[in-house]
């Protein structure tokens, strides 16, 4: 039997997959996040976590790293070649052999495209938009941030969450649904109890109340709050604009284009309002019609389908 491993290293955790050559998956198991921009340690950290996750996948597969044929990673924070160049050579020094990196929204068109040729609309911590032709072309917008004006995040939505409730009981701006559902959430009866949030948030449980936040961001949305729509509306106009740059940077065949949805943002919350108004933006700014695609299996299957059909 052949063994396969695949990798998708996101900003809060990383998966790590072996597969046989059926593309049946044995094993997965996950780590740390790996993306080198989000670790005091950089690129040599970063590594450091990859060949763990990949050594302990091959300990509970029973398995040496040797009986592996081939190893493809999808990571977050490679965006440039100098950043595929500096982790491949770090991954070599620590001993890996016979593995391809790209970034982390490639893995997604492979993962969901029902056809091939596909744009990834990945919106987890992060964003990041990939697209792959009809000619195999690849190409990647998005993904440094503030930098590249990434605000359909995770992290941006909780922060213009916390903004809004924030505006409404200190400014006494607009009303927002949030405001009810984080005093309800919390117990909070004094405006300055609101304010305690941001330690639980930068505290070590603050996943938990991030998703909180977003959670409450999108149930007011879908209740129709006002301020909520406003920033959903902009979320969209944003996306839009990439998937509309890809379409027309890229080669697409055929009378449809394929979106695939991945992220927790994109593909596992209750965001339909969101949804509509990204899709009715990409159509028009495009110019094509799309068909999208809520990814439904782990991202990390699109390793597998990529060493079938490349590596193999």
């Amino acid at each position: 039997m052949k063994y396969y491993i695949g990798v998708d290293g996101g900003g809060t955790k990383t998966a790590f997959a072996l597969f046989n050559e059926k593309k049946t998956m044995l094993v997965i198991c996950e780590g740390p996040g790996s993306n080198h921009e989000n670790l005091d340690g950089a690129f040599d950290e970063a590594s450091d976590i990859i060949m763990e996750g990949i050594n302990n996948l091959c300990t509970k597969s029973e398995i040496k790293l040797s009986d592996v044929s081939f190893t493809l990673m999808g990571l977050a924070g490679i965006d440039h070649p100098w950043q595929h160049d500096k982790m491949c050579g770090l991954l070599k020094d620590k001993g890996l052999d016979n593995f391809e990196i790209f970034n982390d929204g490639f893995i997604v068109v492979k993962a969901g495209s029902e056809t091939g040729p596909a744009i990834g609309f990945n919106c987890g911590t992060g964003v990041c938009c990939n697209g792959i032709d009809s000619d195999e072309k690849m190409l990647q917008l998005a993904g440094l941030g503030e930098f590249t004006g990434d605000i359909s995040g995770g992290t941006n939505i909780m922060f213009k969450a916390f903004e809004l409730v924030y505006d409404e009981i200190f400014l006494g701006l607009e009303k927002t649904l949030i405001t009810d559902m984080v005093k309800k959430e919390y117990n909070f009866t004094e405006r300055e109890q609101f304010l305690t949030l941001i330690d639980k948030i930068e505290g070590s449980g603050g996943t938990e109340h991030i998703r909180n936040l977003i959670g409450f961001f999108f149930e007011a949305a879908k209740q129709g709050d006002a301020p909520a729509l406003r920033y959903c509306e902009a979320m969209a106009e944003r996306g839009a604009k990439l998937i509309a740059a890809l379409a027309s940077q890229l080669n697409f065949e055929g009378e449809e284009i394929e979106v695939v949805l991945s992220g927790s943002i994109n593909a596992k919350l209750d965001n339909k309002a969101y949804i509509d108004m990204l899709l009715e933006k990409s159509q028009k700014y495009s110019g094509r019609k799309l068909k999208f695609i809520k990814l439904t299996q782990p991202p990390v299957t699109g390793c597998i389908n990529w060493i079938m059909q490349k590596y193999v």
